[in-house]
């Protein structure tokens, strides 16, 4: 089985567990037609039914299905589906071979068993496994039926019917629609119990609420004092995220000329310019010339 069909398949017998109540063992009732099927196909009916209902499985088959086997005895590999069907759990179906000369259809004996008083129910919580088509058809109108069949060796199982997924649905409503009756008798019951209480506390006189004379305030006071809302006050920005404000440099200047003061050292002193002197020298001769005027 594929690992997506058996998904379903366990999410599908999980529905029928909540809401029509399936439980382990599963009682699956088989039709003639299938037990052959699954002889011919030399399919494990036992293991192959647990597969498909991820659960354990009891089989059971009705007298009229057995008649329906006796009948085809002349079919190749009839006989190992009769010896098939004796080891499954006989279910009484009440139509006996003295009472009826011929064995009913599947239709009509799987019907009976099912839906007994032709109400729609399920009530004895039944898996249908046929490969009747017609019975498929039927149980499909009773709420709370799985049906199961075999196509090609492979075991299939219906999807959920609208009359048994309308079932489902209003059993969720009901549920919902429960709590919400739960939740608000709760809540009346609290609103009684606090209305008792204020009933108590009035008849207590002025010491039990307002101001008891001394310029105090009661506990019914602080009470509906904490029941207000706090009010809060105009949001601003968050200094934290603000960008600090840079100071302006401020430059001095002299009085008068308006030049900026000189730059002094790490003393305070003025700095002095050096100034440096180069000597002149006169050219060649000019020297003794000189003294000699002189």
């Amino acid at each position: 089985m594929r690992a997506k069909r058996s998904k379903q398949y366990k999410k599908l017998i999980q529905q029928y567990q909540l809401h029509h109540g399936f439980r382990e063992p599963y009682q699956v009732l088989v039709d003639a037609d299938l037990v052959h099927d699954a002889e011919r196909f030399t399919m494990d009916l036992q293991a192959s039914l647990e597969r498909t209902l991820h659960g354990k499985v009891k089989i059971m088959i009705t007298q009229c299905c057995i008649r329906h086997l006796y009948s085809k005895n002349k079919e190749p590999g009839i006989n190992r589906a009769i010896d098939l069907a004796k080891t499954f759990e006989r279910r009484r179906c009440g139509h006996r071979p003295d009472d009826f000369a011929e064995a009913l259809s599947t239709l009509d004996c799987l019907s009976h068993v099912v839906d007994e008083k032709g109400r729609g129910e399920n009530k004895h919580r039944y898996i249908v496994a046929t490969q009747d088509q017609s019975v498929r058809r039927y149980m499909r109108t009773v709420s709370g039926v799985p049906l199961i069949y075999i196509n090609r060796s492979v075991m299939i199982m219906e999807p959920m019917s609208e009359t048994t997924a309308q079932v489902g649905a209003s059993a969720e409503r009901a549920k919902f629609r429960s709590e919400l009756r739960k939740a608000a008798g709760e809540k009346r019951k609290r609103d009684d119990e606090d209305g008792d209480n204020n009933e108590d506390g009035d008849s207590d006189g002025d010491d039990a609420s307002g101001d008891n004379g001394d310029g105090k305030t009661t506990k019914d006071d602080k009470t509906e004092e904490k029941k207000k809302k706090k009010a809060f006050g105009v949001k601003g920005p968050n200094p934290l995220s603000m960008k600090k404000k840079k100071k302006p440099t401020t430059t001095t200047t002299t009085s008068g000329t308006g030049s900026a003061k000189p730059k002094t050292g790490d003393d305070g002193a003025h700095k002095k310019k050096r100034i440096r002197k180069h000597k002149a020298q006169p050219a060649d001769g000019a020297a003794p010339a000189a003294a000699a005027e002189a």
